[in-house]
């Protein structure tokens, strides 16, 4: 018998199965009477006069978001609008228990996070087995070893190459199988995502490390053909094995080096994850910062915008988490010194990996439905 464990304000990301004999039920009712009692006795210290309560210190909004935003607390259903929290309930509901434990993909034997939709069958297994090159996913390890893959690159064109870094793009359209199962190894590291199976309409870059043997998946970003809001990227993932290295940070940076290619101002796909949040927060700080310190003169937020093609919206919300500006008279007016602003560089790290512009080989693809078809655009036109 094995028992499924969610931890109190931890992220559903560290759930886990566990035998009986891992289970401390008389530690637990302990410290469940502790907390309580805890509770109940009134903060007091000793004063001149006797004890007199302590007062509690004001938490101001500031620090209650970077609070949450550090240690990864989510909002309660209570503190979400009612649309949303309906939403987020029915996600739970569905998503409530993962059954793979782990994923053996090449070398690399990972912990799975989430709940990810694969086929009952496999959803059910407690180990999967993917191939690294097309991403199939299988059940026994022997299956793996009689799986003669011929692939050893994404199915797609190469955009970018710098020494052993690679990027291809890949249609939805043209790819369907290996974009599903790249979404489908995905959503067991990312708990809100819901494209796993209608791929067509995006477009896919995936990341790889290319030595002798081929081009490694690292990670990707998908995108909308066709976004009414303006996203220049739909999902974003690292696998964990490549975590922490730059690679996530690298992503970010090479949806707005197409954004400019394009001419066009672009955000990410809102809610993002907890991750995913911090990413962009610091991708958004250390780009804002570097064009304030090398800027010469006043600068507006448009002109930011033009030159970084980040949204408006998102220049404002970075410049307000590091107190950079005010709202005064109507309007959001950026408040800074030079040695405010080399302060803040300072304390921030230089990126690890950094897209080199020269590298990109791509032009912006031109999107046509074909004539009388009335589904999302699949014949794909290079502009001239």
């Amino acid at each position: 018998m094995e028992y499924y464990i969610h931890y109190k304000d931890y992220d559903r990301r560290l759930d886990e199965w566990v035998s009986y004999n891992r289970l401390d039920l008389a530690k637990y009712k302990m410290d469940l009477e502790a907390a309580a009692a805890a509770a109940a006795k009134p903060a007091v210290k000793k004063g001149r006069w006797g004890m007199i309560p302590v007062p509690e210190r004001k938490v101001t909004r500031n620090m209650k978001r970077r609070h949450d935003e550090e240690n990864h607390v989510q909002k309660t259903f209570e503190e979400m609008d009612p649309t949303t929290a309906a939403l987020e309930k029915e996600h739970e509901k569905v998503t409530k228990v993962k059954f793979i434990n782990t994923i053996q993909m090449g070398e690399f034997e990972l912990d799975a996070w989430y709940f990810s939709p694969f086929p009952e069958e496999y959803g059910k297994a407690s180990k999967l087995y993917v191939c690294e090159w097309c991403l199939k996913y299988m059940q026994l390890p022997r299956t793996l070893e009689c799986h003669d893959c011929k692939q050893r690159t994404p199915p797609g064109l190469e955009i970018y190459r710098r020494g052993k870094i690679s990027v291809f793009e890949i249609d939805g359209n043209d790819a369907k199988v290996y974009c599903q199962n790249l979404c489908l190894l995905a959503k067991v590291f990312l708990d809100h995502k819901t494209l796993y199976f209608d791929v067509a309409p995006f477009m896919f870059y995936v990341l790889t490390e290319v030595d002798e043997h081929g081009a490694h998946i690292v990670g990707y970003f998908s995108k909308e053909k066709a976004s009414a809001e303006g996203n220049n990227l739909a999902c974003i993932l690292t696998l964990p094995q490549y975590q922490r290295k730059g690679y996530g940070r690298f992503l970010i940076e090479f949806s707005y080096l197409l954004s400019r290619a394009e001419s066009k101002i672009g955000s990410p796909e809102k809610p993002l994850s907890d991750l995913g949040k911090l990413s962009y927060r610091s991708y958004w700080s250390y780009v804002v910062l570097s064009v304030l310190r090398d800027h010469r003169g006043s600068v507006s937020i448009p002109t930011i915008s033009q030159m970084t093609s980040i949204a408006p919206d998102d220049i404002i919300s970075t410049l307000q988490a590091i107190d950079l500006i005010k709202y005064w008279k109507g309007q959001h007016v950026i408040c800074i010194t030079p040695k405010l602003v080399n302060d803040h560089m300072q304390s921030r790290r230089v990126p690890l990996l950094q897209v080199d512009d020269n590298c990109l080989r791509w032009v912006p693809p031109v999107f046509s439905k074909p004539d009388g078809e009335e589904d999302p655009p699949s014949k794909k036109q290079r502009a001239p």
